[in-house]
């Protein structure tokens, strides 16, 4: 018998707490990991895992708390929004606990994959898959869709008359952050990147500033400025950031991300006249670089401690992953 169960988002409308595609896993003695709304309906859920967890058989739940209805559920939420969660057998065994390992495994090698998660069948299983051959071909062509356009999508078809639905979710692996420099105020950065999953490198020329000891979760290079091209595989980052605090090994960088072509997001610690004496410095490499960086990087909250600079850092760098302008 599992003793864990997991809940996924498979449909919503309206405002909701969290999107198709959110996870939880909620575990036999009522805790759980993650949240699929602010606290509201968790209790709930799981009281509804128990019963999966008992008889072994996934179901969906739906929770609708548009409009007045919302008191009768007990919920009282207001959030005027209606979520779908699939609940499914989570052990080790389980077919979600595979389809998840494999997805995972193919998001530390950096490479792009979908999950089908079937919530509403009389022909398939419900449940997640990651393995296709499985499935039909509907939901053959939606995964290749979805990871053509990376983007999650809804599929609904019918056999025999009886409607069919599953949710087709693109995943794309875990923001890459590349630190240049390793000084004190790189520790709250690091742990900040690895609060929100994404993964962390950390390079820097002093024996003394590269210790793994020093930032737990990340890698830690010790490696010449002017190497790093040689060191690092800068393709696989989607930021870096220059805060070395030391001007010729910053210019180091720079040359080296400037002849790189890769990441587009460079963020450059230090005031405005620091970029500009270093601007200087480069010479036309700086032309190559000025679409590139944000510097003085950081969006301004008026931060003044490592660990608020480091909050206005990693929050630009995810408004800027998320495609939010000015950032």
């Amino acid at each position: 018998m599992d003793s864990r169960v997991l809940a996924t988002v498979v449909a919503t409308a309206g405002s909701t707490y969290r999107k198709a595609g959110a996870r939880m896993l909620i575990m036999a003695d009522g805790s759980y990991l993650g949240l699929l709304s602010g606290g509201c309906m968790e209790a709930d859920l799981a009281s509804h895992a128990r019963h999966v967890i008992a008889d072994g058989v996934p179901r969906a739940i739906e929770y609708d708390m548009r409009g007045p209805d919302d008191v009768l559920f007990g919920l009282g939420a207001g959030c005027e929004g209606a979520m779908r969660i699939l609940l499914e057998p989570a052990g080790r065994e389980s077919p979600a606990g595979a389809a998840l390992a494999a997805a995972g495994r193919t998001a530390q090698r950096g490479e792009t994959t979908t999950l089908v998660v079937v919530h509403e069948s009389d022909q398939l299983p419900l449940g997640t898959y990651h393995t296709l051959s499985r499935l039909p071909p509907v939901l053959q062509a939606a995964s290749r869709q979805a990871l053509a356009e990376s983007a999650s999508r809804n599929v609904v078809w019918d056999v025999g008359g009886a409607r069919q639905r599953a949710f087709a979710q693109f995943l794309a692996p875990p923001p890459q952050l590349l630190v240049c420099g390793a000084g004190p105020d790189v520790s709250p950065l690091v742990v900040a990147a690895r609060n929100l999953g994404w993964g962390g490198t950390v390079v820097d020329h002093r024996p003394a500033y590269a210790l793994e000891s020093r930032f737990p979760g990340a890698k830690v290079l010790l490696a010449d400025a002017r190497a790093l091209r040689e060191t690092v595989d800068l393709k696989r980052y989607h930021a870096a950031l220059v805060m070395s605090h030391h001007l010729k090994s910053d210019e180091s960088y720079l040359r080296e991300l400037a002849e790189a072509g890769v990441p587009e997001y460079i963020g450059l610690l230090g005031p405005r006249v620091r970029r500009e004496r270093l601007a200087k410095e480069l010479g036309p490499t700086e032309a190559i670089l000025r679409a590139r960086i944000r510097g003085p990087v950081g969006i301004d909250i008026g931060a003044l401690t490592p660990e608020a600079i480091a909050l206005s850092i990693i929050t630009q760098i995810h408004a800027w992953l998320a495609g939010r302008a000015d950032c």
